[in-house]
């Protein structure tokens, strides 16, 4: 067993979401000998330097940081090796290499916002919510060469709320992973973590995955159920954003623009056709292949977003009566 504050870590990771773990462990007292992250980027208005979430907060906090282009060059092992940490954490960062996370003597643990074995890959928050998934929570576990797949030291789940969004149940699982990291390296310095193959844990029915979120995946099936689109949207909102086309010429027109749909709510009443528009008692109504659903918040390719009703009656043909298609 090694002293809490004598464990000596080195960080990886680029997001808020990281952030938020490395805070915890910085006022938990744990020795932060160096905090790894992505190179700055240049971009935006006047193309200015874009540093990572974490990085602002290692600098805050006065903590040395290493933004390797190539994460197996030799003058960063090499670095890496001088630091001399006992363990390494890794929380939304790029892969390892085997020559890195194999360093450390007390090994390398990720911590991943899904409760493995379900939802291995890059969007395990997004996927839970767009396949309408109850509950999730995070793990931490140890790393080996396949992604996703080694040992778990430790889980928390939460439920998840049948109107919740990925930006909210975001907030939730950063800070209960925060805590979780926390607990797993005390379990880790205090000789008690237990690691379980992940074939060992009983998982009911197919394990779902979680792919890389693409624009095409944003796309409304408007011949969907209206479960399946209100998951949608959940799934991608506040980003990327649920979208689809307006045509005010019917379905087989050409789009005249795109429209993200960003929230979303479940009703009983009569739905019109598939991807048709229509108010009913206040409330702007589209109809799916299985139900109707309520369009709460829009925003048109290029503006502001927007109350679904406002956009609505501020559209020509919202206010002339005329059919507009969500296609």
């Amino acid at each position: 067993m090694i002293e809490m504050k004598q464990l000596r870590i080195v960080f990886f990771g680029t997001p808020e979401f990281a952030v938020e773990s490395l805070e915890a462990l910085i006022g938990a007292g744990f020795d932060i000998a160096a905090v790894v992250t992505m190179p700055d980027k240049i971009g935006g208005r006047g193309h200015r330097v874009i540093e990572s979430a974490v990085k602002l907060a290692a600098i805050a906090h006065g903590l040395p940081v290493l933004q390797p282009e190539k994460l197996s060059a030799p003058e960063f092992v090499d670095r890496l090796k001088e630091i001399a940490a006992d363990l390494f954490i890794v929380i939304a960062f790029r892969m390892l290499p085997r020559v890195v996370w194999t360093m450390p003597p007390m090994g390398t643990f990720n911590l991943h916002a899904s409760l493995l074995p379900r939802y291995r890959g890059a969007a395990p928050i997004n996927r839970a919510i767009m396949n309408g998934e109850t509950r999730t929570g995070v793990t931490t576990f140890l790393l080996k060469h396949e992604i996703d797949t080694g040992d778990i030291l430790a889980q928390e789940s939460t439920a998840i709320g049948p109107d919740e969004n990925v930006g909210s149940l975001y907030g939730r699982l950063m800070k209960i992973g925060a805590g979780l990291t926390v607990s797993t390296v005390r379990a880790i310095a205090e000789g008690t973590a237990k690691p379980v193959p992940q074939d060992n844990v009983t998982v009911d029915g197919e394990l779902p995955a979680a792919p890389k979120i693409f624009h095409s995946d944003c796309r409304i099936d408007w011949t969907a159920s209206a479960e399946n689109i209100h998951n949608l949207v959940r799934g991608l909102s506040p980003i990327p954003g649920a979208w689809c086309e307006v045509s005010s010429q019917g379905p087989e027109a050409a789009a005249d623009y795109t429209l993200k749909i960003l929230r979303t709510a479940r009703t009983d009443c009569e739905a019109p056709a598939a991807g048709m528009l229509r108010l009913v008692g206040g409330q702007l109504v589209a109809g799916t292949a299985g139900g109707a659903i309520v369009l709460l918040e829009v925003q048109q390719a290029g503006k502001k977003v927007m109350d679904a009703v406002e956009w609505y009656r501020g559209t020509r043909d919202g206010v002339d009566g005329r059919c507009i298609c969500l296609i």
